[in-house]
């Protein structure tokens, strides 16, 4: 199934649900509770406070990947990525930071994973929060003690 008739059918719309595809074109959902979303809307306040530049900052962002579309909880698109993906369903480049809300249900080897997905579809950055919202940042080499791109953003959001 392609994304653009996931986003058109009228089934699928205000579930409560993380939506995303495996590289067979199969819906993956995923559900979230409440302080997911809490600390999805905290690192998008707080990255916006934090960025002086043009860009733009998209929760939810559908990226496409080598293995189906997968959707970041919150994205940083440069001024120059975003004018490439804005209109687009699923974006055909990441943005330049991609960060992922864990789940409980969210193993260790899911998150590395989505982390090589969104390295080999353009991100420069993924940074992963965890459940007590510690935030750890990654760039294709590995580790981080800290974003290169926003060094001064928190390693811990409080809610």
């Amino acid at each position: 199934m392609q994304w653009k008739e996931l986003v058109h059918n009228p089934h699928l719309q205000n579930l409560p649900y993380k939506i995303e595809t495996n590289q067979w074109g199969q819906i993956v959902l995923t559900p979230a509770k409440n302080r997911h979303g809490a600390y999805q809307s905290k690192i998008a306040t707080v990255l916006d406070d934090l960025l002086d530049e043009d860009g733009m900052i998209v929760t939810e962002s559908a990226i496409q990947t080598t293995q189906g579309t997968k959707v970041a909880d919150v994205a940083w698109y440069s001024a120059e990525r975003w004018a490439i993906v804005e209109d687009e369903f699923d974006s055909s480049v990441a943005a330049e930071i991609c960060v992922e809300v864990r789940s409980p249900g969210n193993s260790a080897e899911e998150m590395k994973l989505k982390r090589e997905l969104y390295f080999t579809a353009g991100a420069m950055e993924v940074w992963v929060c965890d459940t007590q919202g510690r935030v750890r940042f990654y760039n294709p080499a590995g580790e981080l003690p800290a974003s290169a791109l926003v060094p001064t953003f928190p390693k811990q959001i409080k809610l």
